[in-house]
């Protein structure tokens, strides 16, 4: 490759990156702490609203059965109508319900129904309302970056998961502190509050994201025919061996497999999201304190999300790098079930936190080296679904396993086993299936750092 062409696509993809990046970021964090900021608010709204652990872990869950039901359905339509469009709308109408939560005991007293059916309510539409944006926003990556990059750029916009924790846990357990500010209790204005910005940004969504590369007239003439050129190459590459078909794409053994896998890694983050708080504040903290103990593995989540997608994109291996990643976070999450001690626990889980999040810039990009257009779009989105299911039944069962023995350690072990399954899954998956390098001709990572 020339100096001039290697420039080239350095600066172009350069821009890219600043441009979309970090917007996604912000977006993908607001969207993740209004999902799970159920957990803190049960420090609290438990007792307030008398909800034992095994109604909380219900409400907790069953947003994923809507996400599951309305998934694929909306990441089409994203394709069909454009993320720019379809992204806003997502996210006004998860403000607007999340926001909801806030005001369970208004809307039972005008409704005449109980705490637990207006909790189970609003859960179930948050669900159906969110339903499409993560699977979509890793579709619309596709769209701009090409396959060299993808571990990397998975792995910075993936980073808002583990800083949602580290920005949202003590943000959490201070509003949980705004007890009686205006009548309301500090769990009801924490909803109230964390939903406003998912409003904010709704709009300038609009305004900001460019659909496909070749509408971007904040690039130059020569960068967008770059940028176009080489992920039409990368298109016919593709061509012969990728499913387009969306029907095909749904019964794809590899996509149900990859579905499994990832509700493995799923399992472990939502367990940690939404019984983290409830397992720390055990340990006898306030809710401040354990705001900022509950972001520690968060924090090294964040880290090894940028440190093993960029590793993966170096070394052009994800088989390895995936399977690795699993099994640290399996076993290390048994060993936090295990283990009682304060400070061994928590680095357990930040141990944990490493595979959880370290192996989830490198999954994604494998669905794009076998899928493409609409099948990558319903794909994705299948692949998530089913991953998410795992979001209604680990919060149920840990609720009802907490409800049962008095305590989580069961609950974890369970969710480190599906873990450890996942792990023997890829293992066992040819390496056929994995992209390992670069097409020919693209330049290196670093080249766009």
């Amino acid at each position: 490759m020339s100096g001039t062409v290697q420039a080239q696509e350095s600066a172009t993809m350069r821009k890219v990156m600043l441009r979309i990046v970090p917007f996604l970021i912000l977006c993908y964090i607001i969207s993740y702490l209004d999902r799970v900021n159920v957990g803190f608010a049960a420090l609290t709204m438990n007792r307030d609203l008398g909800f034992s652990a095994a109604v909380y872990g219900l409400g907790a869950g069953i947003f994923f059965v809507t996400y599951f039901l309305f998934e694929v359905p909306s990441n089409l339509a994203l394709h069909r109508f454009g993320a720019r469009m379809w992204i806003a709308r997502i996210m006004v109408t998860w403000g607007v319900l999340s926001g909801a939560m806030g005001f369970i005991p208004q809307i039972s007293a005008a409704t005449g129904l109980s705490y637990e059916a207006v909790f189970y309510t609003i859960r179930l539409l948050l669900g159906a309302a969110e339903a499409g944006f993560f699977p979509g926003v890793i579709f619309y990556l596709t769209l701009w970056f090409p396959s060299a990059y993808r571990a990397r750029v998975v792995g910075y916009f993936m980073t808002a998961l583990p800083l949602a924790s580290v920005i949202g846990a003590p943000l959490s357990g201070y509003l949980l502190g705004l007890d009686g500010f205006h009548g309301m209790a500090g769990w009801q204005w924490m909803f109230i509050i964390e939903a406003i910005p998912a409003v904010i940004l709704a709009a300038i969504v609009l305004g900001y994201l460019t659909d496909k590369p070749g509408q971007a007239k904040w690039l130059e003439p020569a960068e967008r025919d770059w940028l176009a050129a080489r992920l039409a190459q990368e298109e016919r590459e593709r061509a012969g061996v990728a499913t387009h078909s969306p029907l095909a794409a749904l019964a794809n053994p590899l996509v149900l497999a990859l579905g499994f896998v990832y509700f493995g890694v799923v399992a472990m983050n939502y367990t940690v999201g939404f019984f983290l708080p409830s397992i720390i504040r055990e340990f006898g903290l306030s809710n401040l304190q354990t705001g900022f103990v509950a972001a520690i593995p968060s924090l090294v989540g964040a880290i090894s999300m940028v440190v093993w997608g960029r590793r993966s994109d170096a070394a052009g291996e994800r088989k390895w790098h995936l399977v690795f990643a699993l099994a640290v976070g399996a076993c290390s999450f048994a060993a936090a079930a295990v283990i009682q001690e304060p400070v061994l626990k928590i680095l357990c889980f930040a141990i944990a936190a490493f595979g959880i999040y370290g192996s989830q810039p490198v999954f994604w990009t494998l669905p794009g080296s076998f899928l493409s257009g609409a099948a990558a779009a319903a794909g994705i989105a299948v692949i998530n679904s089913l991953a998410n299911l795992s979001g209604f039944a680990g919060p149920y069962v840990m609720g009802w396993i907490k409800t049962s023995t008095g305590d989580f350690t069961g609950g974890l072990l369970l969710v480190a086993c599906v873990a450890g399954l996942a792990t023997l899954v890829v293992a066992m998956i040819g390496r056929q299936h994995f992209p390992q390098r670069a097409p020919q001709g693209e330049a290196r990572p670093q080249a766009a750092e």
